[in-house]
């Protein structure tokens, strides 16, 4: 049962993972460019690194909302069906 537990919290944290990474990675890209952008055209105005990050932060969530959606329902249903064997 102790395995089961640690089995679970190790899946959850995985998922969590998975489900950030693209808009982590977005961010990051984004963040990438845009300094090496400043840093060419010596531009130090903070919105315009800030601002278009958390633009395609939100377009990156919105394109992969289905996907998470759809794990996270899989994950619920995975949690729902374990339950019996936890109270046992």
């Amino acid at each position: 049962m102790e395995a089961k537990l640690i089995g679970l919290g190790v899946e959850t944290f995985k998922l969590a993972l998975l489900m950030s990474l693209p808009m982590l990675m977005a961010g990051l890209m984004a963040g990438l460019a845009i300094s090496i952008f400043q840093a060419t055209t010596q531009i130090n105005e903070m919105t315009l690194s800030f601002v278009p990050k958390i633009i395609l932060v939100i377009i990156v969530a919105i394109f992969t909302m289905p996907w998470m959606m759809n794990m996270m329902i899989e994950f619920t249903q995975r949690v729902i069906n374990l339950i019996p064997s936890f109270i046992f």
